[in-house]
Formats: structure tokens, sequence, C-alpha cells
């Protein structure tokens, strides 16, 4: 049986997908999500934890990584087997999702540079969120795409500090994990 140029382009393509886990809310479970990635050199692009059920006690860990198809399905499966795991959700599959992340970046600067970067902060809709005499830091909520588009234009006039929170992802819908 011979394979076909396009199916082995297919199946070695590196892709980016975002996967919602939920767990028991308990001491070591990221530790065992997080050993699962390192143990396999998986990489993490992005992640975050959220308890969403306090009555339950569950909580929901989005994260962004990348791999071959069959890698992300080995992934998902392996995320599957682990003991405190309820569901696992591959959002990029499963349809429509909304994704934000938040990022306060400080940019340190004087003159036409601290002009144009409030410029730009306008036109990318960042806030201004502190100020002083040699710097602002401005918030951004958005796709992170959009968020390293903004940083990289700020860099030339002044980048200092970023912090980011990481992908927060959901399916569209009716339906929740």
């Amino acid at each position: 049986m011979s394979v076909s140029p396009h199916h082995l382009r297919a199946q070695t393509q590196i892709e980016r997908h975002t996967i919602a886990v939920l767990v028991d809310n308990e001491p070591g479970v990221l530790a065992r999500v997080v050993g699962l990635f390192s143990g396999r050199g998986y990489n993490i692009e992005s992640l975050t934890v959220t308890e969403v059920d306090p009555e339950q006690h569950l909580s929901r860990i989005t994260v962004v990584t990348s791999g071959t198809p069959m890698i992300l399905e080995q992934i998902k499966a392996q995320l599957g087997r682990l003991v405190p795991v309820h569901r696992v959700s591959d959002l990029t599959e499963a349809g429509p999702s909304v994704e934000r992340e938040l990022a306060l970046i400080k940019v340190c600067a004087a003159g036409e540079k601290r002009v144009e970067s409030l410029r730009i902060a306008d036109i990318f809709k960042a806030r201004v969120v502190d100020a002083g005499h040699e710097h602002f830091v401005f918030e951004m909520i958005g796709k992170s795409d959009k968020l390293d588009a903004f940083i990289e234009l700020m860099n030339p006039l002044g980048l200092v500090d970023v912090s980011r929170t990481g992908v927060v992802a959901i399916q569209r819908g009716a339906e929740g994990l």
C-alpha cells in the first residue's frame, strides 16, 4: 500500500491545539498533567488552571500545545487515562471556540516614543493601567497573536517587561465541558 505525499505531509505537519481538561481539584493533579508532557518531551505553550466547581471540587486545565496529529492524539489519550481526569476536550477540533489571553506590558519611553506607544496602544485597544513620568503599563486582552503583534511593536519603543496569563478558552454553544 502506498502513501500519498499529501497524506504523509498531513501526518507530519505540526499543529497548535487548545485542550481543556476537567480534573479533580486536589494536590498533585497539575504536577501529574505537567509530568505527562515533560516525561514524553511534549511542549506546553500555555497553561492555565482554575477551580470551576467548588462543590464537586473540579478544576479546568487549559493547555495549548503543538505536535503532529499523531502526537496530539497520544497527548489526549494519555491525559484521558490519568486517574483524576474526568474529561478531555480538544477545543481546536470540537468546533468554534473563544480564546483570550491577558497581558500587562510595561514600556519606558520619553518624547516621541512615548507618544507613539500611546498611539499604537489606542489602535490595539490596550488600556493604560499605570503611568509615570517615564513609563506606562498597558493592559491588553485578546487572542495571543494580537498580543504578540502589540508586544513586537512596543519593543523598539522601550519595552521593559511583559506578564501574560496564558490562554483561556471555552467552546461556543450551549454545551459545557
